[in-house]
Order: structure tokens, then C-alpha cells, then sequence
């Protein structure tokens, strides 16, 4: 380092009036640039520099993985009409448990998952969790029975289990409050095109463009496999764990990228797990909140990835239209995400509301789902059902912003993590129960499903609009409280405020923290 230049001195932890010195634990593991920057002031402009350097290098490599994650944990909803329930030899409920199987791997590993990406370089960790989890897609269409396809199946969500918690982690280290929604469903809008992608294979595999002796089914796996592992690579290679090893930033850009983000009052990271934040994280009534709305929202998931295929089979149409007809309702995942993540970030304290609004189009489109009369053979009003499955896919703007409500209202890294990976046991717990509504004696009109898919978004529907009340209580509670002191927070404690957040302090023993509604 340059000598000459005084920003590059270390300085002390500042000692806030009425709270005791924060000790090396308590300090934020970027605290060092946090505190060289406090000196030398933030310019607008350079700040917008940097924002425009991170977009442009971390955002494509959160998209990309989200994209392949999502495939190849859902690549058997294209598979299962080429031939994968036939060659794996599964009967009766077998496909389903195939399914929920899964997300059995992805609770076990929630919690471990959660500590390891606390204590370890993120980029690194999520970086090893891809190639492994691409090595296992590649390696599917080796099993030949249920127990094979079931092993695979808990192994793949063992390791994919970083990729959601991780990326909301990752999200409150390069990016403002304000500035998440927009990258955040940006990247989870990838589902929707793994969707399109899945289905356009599909289309290929089954008029013929892939030919050779190993069965259609198979080469799924093998392409998608293929392409995780070499994107795994390159995430490994190009991520970095935190702004201060990111190599495309000068040190200057470096400790604003830091200094941008202290803003959050949440700091960027801290790798000592605290366990009066974990009791704080039990009794935080978000947490149950955000874990019951989670539950609700995965019920329903089912009908949205790996069962599409086979209900368009029961609303008859055959092999090749079950594939492009899956796209439509991607396409109105992306867009739809897109402008709820715009609207979050262009608008104040939008989310809540953009969440109900997408929450109420999925009821109406599962109460039309449950109505319209099916016929004897279930083909009835087929095209109706088919749209109305379509706008469901409004679902992912209602998870995807309650993923926002971790990385921009939840302070204190292990809090955060916590909160997360309760969040994310409710997702396996949803998605766990969510293939099982699908109940084979009832094929092809599968009444249970579509009844748990109304029952589930009208809780989750329920569940936003308690969130909301609660925060809202809290927030004017916290500027009444402020008030005493004049209007609004004064500049000192606005400071204050920032600077708990640097010492990982909670969202709720730093009462400058305003939650986003």
C-alpha cells in the first residue's frame, strides 16, 4: 500500500455514546475499508462507478447459476414424458417422492449450509457447491431404479441448497436497500428462462434433432450436467467472497463499494456466529411470519416445475405441445418479475404491496383452476385451465420479495443467516408437501393439488398483509420514539444508526433501523 496516502490507515472502532467499545467480534469483517472511507466522504458520482463495475461483474454470475440451478433440479419435469419414469422403473407415487426427495437434501443441508457460508468465502463455497451439484446432474441417467434416481435426487439438494440463502447474503453485501429488488429479480427471473430453455430441449429431443442409442430422456442430464459443471468453473474462478478481494475494483472502489452498503445498517459481513442472535432470531416475530409464508408459497410449486409436463398430458395435449406450451408461463415468470423487482426499487415501500398484488392473481387463477368444470376425461375447458396455470406463475413475485425482506429488513450476520435458512426449511417443507397433492389415483384431474395450490397462496395472500401491519407498527413506533428528539433522525443518530450496523448489531437493538415495507 501506498504510505503517503492516510486513508489506508487502520482506525479504531468508533465508541457510540451509551455503547460499550465493540470488540474484534463484534466488528464487521469489512469494518478496516468501512472506517477509512467514513474519513474521506462518498462522492455521488464515484458511487455510481462502482454500482455500474458490480452490475456489470457479480449480477451475470448470479443470474447464470440461478438459471442452471433451477434446470437441473427440474430437468426431470421435461424428462418424465421422454421416457425417465419408464427407464428409472418408477411406479404409482415414485415420481412424486422423486421430487420431494429433494428438498429432504436441501433441509438437511439448510442449517450446515447456513453456518459454512458464514465461516467460509462465500464465492468459493457456492463456486465448489456448483461443480458438484453439475457432476451430479451429468451422472442421473446412470440410475435405473427409484432407489438410484432417490440417492441422486437427495445428494442434488444437499448441494444446491447454498444457491438461494447464499445469494441473499450475497445480496446485502454488494447492494443497497433500495437497489435489491430490481438485481434480485433480475437473477431469480432466470427461472423463467430455464423454463423456456428446458422446454425448447425438450422440443428438440422429440422431433428428432438428438439421435443416437442412448434413450431421449437421458440427454437432458447430459447437456444441462455439462454446461453446471463449466459454469461452476468459471464462478469459482471470478466470484469474489467479499468487496475487499474483488479484483475488479481498484482500492479506492473498494472501500466505497463498502461504504455504499453501510448505508443498509446492516454491515456486509460477519463471520463469528452469535448466539444471543440466534435466540433474538427464535423469538423475532418475522421469522414465523416469513417461515409460514414460505410453506404456503412451495405448496403450490409443484404444478409450476416438475409436475407442468404431466398435467398437460391430463388437459390433452401430447408430448410435443406439453413441452412449448410451458413457455408461455415462463415468459410471464420473467416479465412479470422484472416489473415487480422495478416497481420495488423505483417506489418506496412498495414491496408488500407489489407481493399482494401478484399473491391475488395467483388465488383467482387457482380458484379458476378448482371451478372450471373438467369433463369426464378431465380435457374440458382445457385452454382456460391452461391460462389461468400460466398467470401462476405470478407466484415467484411473491417469494421472490419476501427473499428481499431477509437481505434489507433482517441486521446482524447471524441473524440474517438464521432467518434465512428458516425461510428455507419452509421452502423444502412446502416443496416437500407440494408433489404429494398430486395423488396418482386421482390422475388426471388431480382435484387435492389444485385445492392445496388455493389453499396455499390464500395463506401466503394472508400471511403478506400480517408482515406488513407488523413492520408498519414498528417503524412508526420507532419515529415516535425519534420524534422526542426532533423530526425525523438527526444526522448524529442517522450515524449512530450506520455504525451499529458495521458492529453487527440487530435490526432490533439498533432502533435508527427503519424497516422496508
Amino acid at each position: 500500500m501506498d504510505e503517503k496516502n492516510p486513508t489506508t490507515k487502520a482506525n479504531p472502532p468508533t465508541q457510540l455514546e451509551g455503547l460499550p467499545l465493540a470488540s474484534s467480534k463484534d466488528l464487521d469483517d469489512a469494518y478496516e475499508l468501512y472506517r477509512r472511507q467514513d474519513a474521506a466522504g462518498l462522492d455521488p458520482q464515484e458511487a455510481r462507478q462502482v454500482l455500474k463495475k458490480i452490475d456489470w461483474h457479480i449480477l451475470p454470475l448470479l443470474m447464470g447459476t440461478y438459471l442452471l440451478q433451477y434446470l437441473d433440479k427440474s430437468t426431470v419435469n421435461f424428462a418424465s414424458v421422454f421416457g425417465l419414469r419408464e427407464g428409472t422403473d418408477l411406479h404409482g407415487q415414485d415420481y412424486s417422492w422423486s421430487l420431494s426427495i429433494f428438498y429432504f437434501g436441501y433441509l438437511v443441508a439448510q442449517w450446515p449450509a447456513g453456518y459454512l457460508l458464514q465461516r467460509l468465502p462465500a464465492g468459493k463455497f457456492i463456486g465448489f457447491n456448483a461443480l458438484v451439484w453439475g457432476m451430479l446432474t451429468i451422472v442421473t441417467p446412470a440410475c435405473k431404479n427409484f432407489a438410484g434416481l432417490a440417492v441422486n435426487r437427495f445428494l442434488l439438494g444437499c448441494f444446491e441448497a447454498t444457491v438461494n440463502p447464499g445469494f441473499v447474503l450475497v445480496l446485502s453485501m454488494w447492494w443497497q436497500q433500495d437497489e435489491q429488488p430490481i438485481r434480485l429479480t433480475t437473477y431469480y427471473s432466470m427461472n423463467g428462462i430455464a423454463g423456456i430453455c428446458g422446454g425448447l430441449l425438450g422440443y428438440a429431443v422429440v422431433i428428432g434433432h438428438i439421435t443416437s442409442g442412448l434413450e431421449p430422456w437421458m440427454y437432458i442430464f447430459l447437456i444441462f450436467g455439462s454446461i453446471s459443471i463449466a459454469w461452476g468453473t468459471i464462478f469459482l474462478i471470478f466470484m469474489p467472497d467479499l468487496p475487499s478481494t474483488a479484483r475488479f475494483l481498484n482500492e479506492r472502489q473498494k472501500i466505497i463499494a463498502v461504504e455504499r452498503v453501510s448505508m443498509n445498517r446492516q454491515g456486509v459481513k460477519n463471520h463469528h456466529f452469535k448466539v444471543y442472535q440466534m435466540w433474538q432470531c427464535l423469538r423475532d416475530p418475522k421469522t414465523w411470519i416469513l417461515f409460514i409464508m414460505s410453506v404456503a408459497s412451495q405448496i403450490p410449486n409443484a404444478s409450476q416445475s416438475s409436475f407442468t409436463s404431466i398435467i398437460l398430458e391430463t388437459f390433452g395435449f401430447d408430448v410435443l405441445q406439453t413441452q412449448y406450451l410451458q413457455i408461455p408461463g415462463n415468459v410471464i415468470q420473467f416479465f412479470s418479475l422484472l416489473l415487480s423487482g422495478w416497481i420495488s426499487s423505483r417506489f418506496p415501500n412498495m414491496r408488500c404491496t407489489v407481493m399482494l398484488v401478484g399473491n391475488l392473481v395467483c388465488v383467482a387463477c387457482a380458484s379458476a383452476l378448482v371451478g372450471l368444470p373438467v369433463g369426464p376425461d378431465g380435457t374440458a375447458n382445457r385452454w382456460g385451465r391452461l391460462v389461468s396455470l400460466w398467470f401462476c406463475s405470478f407466484a415467484s413475485v411473491g417469494f421472490s420479495l419476501s427473499l428481499t425482506m431477509v437481505s434489507s429488513n433482517v441486521a446482524g450476520y447471524t441473524k440474517k443467516q438464521l432467518t434465512g435458512a428458516f425461510l428455507f426449511v419452509g421452502y423444502c417443507i412446502g416443496n416437500i408437501i407440494g408433489p404429494q397433492t398430486f395423488i396418482d389415483t386421482e390422475a388426471p384431474f388431480y382435484t387435492s393439488a389444485y385445492i392445496a395450490m388455493l389453499v396455499g397462496y390464500s395463506i401466503k395472500t394472508v400471511m403478506v398483509i400480517v408482515l406488513y401491519l407488523y413492520m408498519w407498527t414498528v417503524n412508526k413506533k420507532r419515529d415516535r420514539e425519534a420524534a422526542v428528539y426532533g423530526t425525523g433522525l438527526s444526522e448524529e443518530q442517522q450515524k449512530e444508526a450506520i455504525e451499529q450496523g458495521m458492529q453487527d448489531v440487530t435490526e432490533l437493538d439498533n432502533k435508527g433501523f427503519r424497516y422496508v415495507l
